[in-house]
């Protein structure tokens, strides 16, 4: 996921994340809230505080990643390697009478468990986007989602015809694994880029992306799910559907939804399909719009406070000035919306804890004994390599080429058709999701191997690529006319 600090939309009723987030963490004298972390003590002026404002830099969560990543190739491949896999194979049970049972490896709890926090996340950018962001108005959202249909179909097919023609068999399942795009480390590279890569582009590749995400949630919904259990698939839509209604009749207190979406989580693990779909889901039933608009926000506010003004002189003075603060914070949190709220306090958790531990606990790829060159050049990495680097940007670029040919929408500006294939090489970095996907799609533990050093190869090779392509691209000023969807030349600046 990600830390979007180029522009957002304005929609009316609606703050954007960026508004909620912190000005950086420094001893800012027109801060009115102030805590620990403010002081100036060594601690938090040397440690602290730089460490919170390397999170706030979206380059920050794939770096994070990379090191988790590359932890677990080195353990894997040391000396004490046997403790790597042991470890993540380590078994835990939770019995609860007769109603929960839990057997589920550390691995597991990361994959079923954590990373559905993860796709919870997805699912709230996923309805911020379609609520308030670039997908909101379908012209801007036809490009970017047919570049990303491209994105997918395109190296799912070079996929299948490189494996096909070497025997198919359970390797053919693999087909999902290159369609993915890592959101984290594309628009961490994009960041690298600053300025010469304009906001409009960098937008497009955040929307593109989110489609992506869909369609990759689709496809791990429909195509990677075990066998169905009705019972357990119905407990949880029921579930869901009873959290639906408890949301349009107004119901807000916390607890009880995470309770119930603990319960839906839990039906669709038992279910057969994924439980991280659960997550998605969940994201995309929370509402985007606070309860107190701004001016309702603003009324309720100042009259709690000349109330509380009054109250200072009043008798039992200290009670009421504490019911007046309470009143003011529970205004003031609902006046955020649920979406922002959530979002705002699980992004970092996201980023930083659970996709980290993700890869600490699925890149590890035992060296032993592999022939690196025979793996590399086995139809199952080969196939994810050439579909993340060739696929990808190929894809995108074709199917983005069509959209404008057929006037279905139009690129934003300052943004070449050349720049989109640099984009459609930084989409080809699909390292968390396409990692998901491998360790769903095969039982071959040789396979999923083949299948994650073909995502490490293919994502190096597209990141730097397209970091390459757009650095190079600098100044181009080759734009679309957004109401003719035709090529024009302008100056440089």
């Amino acid at each position: 996921m990600l830390t979007r600090s180029f522009q957002e939309p304005t929609v009316p009723g609606y703050r954007t994340k960026a508004s909620l987030t912190s000005r950086p963490m420094s001893d800012d004298p027109e801060r009115i809230h102030r805590t620990w972390l403010h002081h100036d003590g060594f601690m938090q002026r040397r440690f602290v505080r730089p460490a919170l404002e390397f999170t706030e830099t979206e380059a920050a969560g794939g770096i994070v990643l990379l090191i988790a990543a590359a932890i677990a190739l080195i353990w894997a491949n040391s000396p004490l390697s046997e403790s790597y896999f042991d470890f993540w194979d380590t078994t835990l049970t939770i019995h609860l009478g007769d109603f929960l049972h839990l057997e589920e490896t550390f691995k597991d709890i990361v994959n079923d468990g954590l990373m559905a926090i993860f796709f919870f996340v997805v699912g709230l950018e996923i309805k911020r986007e379609l609520v308030v962001g670039e997908l909101r108005e379908p012209r801007k959202a036809a490009m970017p989602a047919m570049a990303a249909l491209g994105g997918m179909v395109v190296p799912a097919l070079i996929y299948v015809a490189i494996v096909g023609s070497n025997g198919g068999g359970e390797a053919m399942q693999g087909w999902g694994i290159p369609m993915a795009t890592d959101i984290a480390f594309s628009v961490g590279v994009i960041a690298l880029l600053g300025s010469r890569v304009s906001v409009g582009a960098k937008l497009f590749l955040l929307a593109l992306a989110i489609v992506d995400d869909i369609g990759a949630i689709l496809v791990i919904a429909v195509f990677y799910t075990a066998d169905l259990s009705y019972i357990w698939l119905a407990v949880a839509g029921a579930t869901y559907l009873l959290i639906f209604v408890l949301r349009r009749v107004g119901i807000r207190a916390g607890v009880v939804y995470v309770f119930l979406a603990f319960v839906v989580w839990f039906g669709f693990l038992e279910s057969g399909v994924h439980a991280t779909i659960a997550g998605v889901l969940l994201g995309l039933i929370t509402p985007a719009f606070p309860l107190y608009p701004e001016e309702e926000f603003r009324r309720k506010s100042r009259f709690i406070l000349d109330r509380y003004d009054m109250n200072r002189h009043a008798p039992r003075a200290s009670e009421r000035l504490d019911h007046d603060a309470l009143e003011l914070a529970a205004i003031s949190k609902e006046s955020v919306s649920p979406l922002n709220r959530m979002e705002h306090s699980l992004h970092p958790w996201s980023s930083f804890l659970i996709v980290p531990l993700f890869a600490l606990a699925n890149a590890g790829v035992s060296f032993a004994g592999l022939d690196l060159a025979e793996t590399v050049l086995s139809p199952v990495s080969l196939g994810v390599i050439l579909g993340l680097v060739i696929g990808k940007p190929v894809g995108i670029a074709l199917a983005t080429w069509i959209g404008l040919r057929l006037n279905l929408g139009s690129l934003p500006r300052r943004t070449s058709f050349s720049q989109v294939v640099g984009l459609g090489m930084l989409a080809g970095i699909g390292f968390t999701v396409s990692l998901f996907i491998a360790e769903l799609a095969f039982t071959d533990e040789i396979l999923t191997d083949e299948a994650k050093i073909g995502i490490f190869i293919g994502s190096a090779v597209a990141g730097i690529a397209g970091y390459a392509l757009l650095r190079v691209l600098r100044g181009t000023k080759k734009e679309i006319d957004p109401d003719r969807g035709e090529f024009s030349e302008s100056a440089a600046t």
